[in-house]
């Protein structure tokens, strides 16, 4: 039924517990998964709404490079645990890709589902900023509302 499935990641436990519900419906469906990290390349809007912008530092490319390797770690431990924990075996024909982009998380995981032809999304609830709302978080909701493909929400 589903052919590549969509984990966008960005190292929380929620987002290693939904690995492991795209890992099974890969194993049933013989899909293939694309693991996904993205970038925000300005302040989060919590500080904007709170703080004039005037006031923030503005970030210069050492602080760009030290998200992007802290994003390239993430993905490899996430693509490590995969194959190497979770698959334990059962996906050795399973293709893994990674896609690192750079923008507002939400609008950058809907642009990436026609592009790469992804059939299912499977996320965690909320990240790691510990911001949760009140049942799931703003950039799940938003790819929940904008997405014209399934999307599995893992608590």
């Amino acid at each position: 039924m589903y052919k590549k499935i969509l984990i966008p990641t960005d190292g929380s436990e929620n987002s290693k517990r939904a690995n492991k519900h795209a890992l099974w419906i890969a194993d049933k469906s013989d899909a293939d998964i694309v693991i996904m990290y993205v970038i925000e390349p300005h302040y989060p809007e919590l500080l904007a709404t709170e703080l004039p912008i005037s006031t923030l530092p503005s970030p210069d490319e050492r602080f760009y490079e030290e998200i992007r390797d802290e994003g390239k770690q993430i993905i490899e431990n996430f693509r490590k645990e995969l194959e190497d924990v979770q698959c334990k075996g059962i996906c050795k024909n399973t293709n893994l890709k990674t896609i690192m982009t750079e923008g507002k998380p939400s609008n950058e995981i809907v642009n990436v589902l026609d592009k790469e032809n992804i059939d299912l999304v499977v996320m965690g609830a909320s990240g790691r900023h510990g911001l949760d709302r009140f049942v799931i978080g703003s950039v799940t909701e938003r790819v929940v509302r904008n997405a014209r493909k399934p999307v599995m929400v893992i608590p």
